[in-house]
């Protein structure tokens, strides 16, 4: 019985082995495929010990252009300007920019043919003479060349002696009836507003007065009316409902306050 188990075990342990997947072979090349304290590969060749492939040379064939070129300069090798060609481009430049140039001022409408400003880091800055619309005032060289402590002491004299003050004169009547003054009337009296003065009989005399008020652009020109009308005795047009003289609430205050300063 034991025998028999043996070979049962070992048939089985075939079986599982037939059915098992192979490992593929990893090839050379893959992972480290020789010793790793080897010695490095000797100069000038591969990894596996191969001659490396000499470098390219490079070429030596003149830069070719399809037309001229601007300047008599001549091409070396590699397509390279020399330096006697590059000053000779440099100066043709410089002689076609200044012909162009030419060519606009000629075709200006100034038709000045001045030359642009040079406005390069360089150069100084340009000097403005003669502009009367730029004031030197505040260039203390430019004034104390001209203006001293004495010619300022003598312009302000001058402009002292010009000085002229005018007395004030006593205001001029008013010629003629040109209709009640409201300032000599507001002088004329002493009662507060709104102290009751004259007597003032009707009917629902502050609903009227309010509508009949409602008609003058200002309080002066309803005292004006007012008084045109028989005020301050008499109140006819209704303006004067509280009977202190003073119509649709009109005030002497600022005229009297005006007097006693």
């Amino acid at each position: 019985m034991r025998a028999f188990a043996s070979y049962a075990a070992a048939g089985s342990l075939l079986v599982m082995a037939a059915c098992s997947p192979q490992v593929p072979d990893s090839a050379a090349g893959v992972g480290i495929d020789g010793d790793p304290f080897a010695p490095p590969p000797a100069a000038g060749t591969t990894i596996n010990g191969d001659p490396l492939v000499p470098p390219a040379r490079v070429s030596t064939e003149t830069y070719q252009t399809a037309a001229a070129p601007r300047s008599a300069g001549t091409t070396t090798a590699a397509g390279t300007f020399s330096s006697a060609a590059a000053s000779a481009g440099d100066a043709d430049i410089a002689r076609q920019t200044e012909a162009a140039l030419a060519a606009s001022r000629a075709n200006s409408g100034t038709g000045t043919g001045t030359a642009p400003l040079d406005a390069s880091p360089s150069n100084p800055a340009p000097q403005l003479a003669g502009n009367a619309g730029i004031s030197d005032e505040n260039d203390f060289q430019a004034v104390s060349a001209r203006q001293s402590i004495e010619s300022d002491a003598a312009r302000l004299e001058r402009q002292r002696s010009q000085y002229q003050q005018v007395q004030p004169t006593a205001v001029p009547e008013r010629a003629g009836d040109s209709g009640p003054n409201i300032v000599k009337y507001a002088l004329s009296t002493s009662n507060p507003k709104g102290v009751r003065i004259y007597t003032r009989a009707g009917i629902n005399l502050k609903a009227r007065s309010a509508r009949n008020c409602a008609e003058f652009a200002s309080p002066d020109q309803a005292q004006v009316a007012f008084l045109e009308s028989g005020g301050p005795e008499r109140d006819r047009k209704v303006l004067d409902p509280d009977g202190d003289g003073f119509a649709c609430g009109w005030d002497p205050a600022p005229y009297r306050l005006a007097v006693q300063n």
